[in-house]
């Protein structure tokens, strides 16, 4: 299942939802950056009115970054349009699949996921105004996903299996990885620093007469590790990954007792259901 073979409105709330967030961490790193900046200036190496109009700048600049990020809060409308894709993908599965409510005839069925988009639609309004129009000319239902849904059970089951119940057991089982490494990394720096500038502390009772010791960026530059961390939750989701890797690995070992439509309708959608439950739990926490 290619990225653009889902529907157009998963399309844009996705791209939507990736430029939100890049453009809320964009903000975090130039509010971190401007303080840093100030930081440095406040070690007074140079003196003069330009100097000083620098050192203002820089703590002006961290004001409006911090003002945008207070009023716009581009990291509610990263979480909301992620959701609002999320539940577009679930939905589609569900239609590719034939698991209720989409079992009937494909002209009901596909009728049933148009009424379904409207409802999800209308239930984020809000979110919506927000989507990019990048996709808007795409169908939403796909060839793609006609052509899956024209499958035979068995070859339905298999193809969700690899492409669905597969693709997100690695996907999280990578980001858990991916998220330890990162917690690790970050903390590792960030005890270097505080290393480096303990050393420094001590390091001007044999100097005393040198004025530049760059204690205050280096605790900057500690502090915003410390915010950065906290922002991207690296342990936390490390730990929840990881966990609902092993809890679709389970799910994928409920595959072996599908004998009929029916029991493949129940699998899809506890396996849709537990996907959307820990999508669920991840909104909670990045809104926390």
């Amino acid at each position: 299942m290619r990225h653009e073979d889902y529907p157009a409105l998963f399309l844009d709330a996705d791209r939507a939802s990736n430029l939100h967030q890049k453009y809320f961490l964009r903000l975090i790193i130039g509010e971190y950056v401007a303080l840093f900046l100030a930081s440095v200036f406040s070690l007074s190496f140079l003196h003069g009115v330009f100097y000083h109009v620098l050192y203002a700048g820089a703590l002006f600049i961290g004001l409006v970054i911090l003002l945008v990020r207070a009023f716009q809060k581009p990291e509610q409308w990263w979480y909301r349009c992620r959701a609002l894709a999320e539940s577009v993908k679930t939905l589609t599965w569900r239609y590719m699949m034939r698991a209720t409510p989409f079992e009937g005839s494909d002209v009901e069925a596909k009728t049933q996921f148009r009424d379904q988009l409207h409802a999800i639609f209308r239930e984020n309004s809000e979110t919506a105004r927000q989507i990019t129009a990048d996709w808007s000319g795409n169908a939403q239902v796909t060839d793609a996903m006609t052509a899956i849904r024209s499958r035979s059970r068995n070859e339905r089951l298999a193809y969700y299996m690899s492409s669905r119940v597969g693709n997100q057991r690695e996907w999280y089982r990578r980001k858990a990885q991916s998220n330890r490494r990162s917690a690790q990394m970050w903390v590792g720096i960030s005890a270097f620093c505080y290393v480096v500038g303990g050393a420094m502390a001590l390091s001007r009772i044999a100097l005393p007469t040198w004025a530049y010791w760059p204690i205050e960026p280096l605790i900057v530059v500690a502090a915003s590790i410390v915010g950065w961390v906290q922002i991207k939750k690296f342990n936390e989701l490390s730990a929840a990954y990881k966990v609902t890797a092993h809890e679709i690995g389970l799910i994928q070992a409920g595959a072996d007792g599908i004998i009929d439509d029916a029991k493949l309708s129940e699998f899809v959608n506890d396996a849709e259901k537990a996907f959307s439950r820990e999508h669920t739990l991840w909104l909670a926490r990045q809104s926390d």
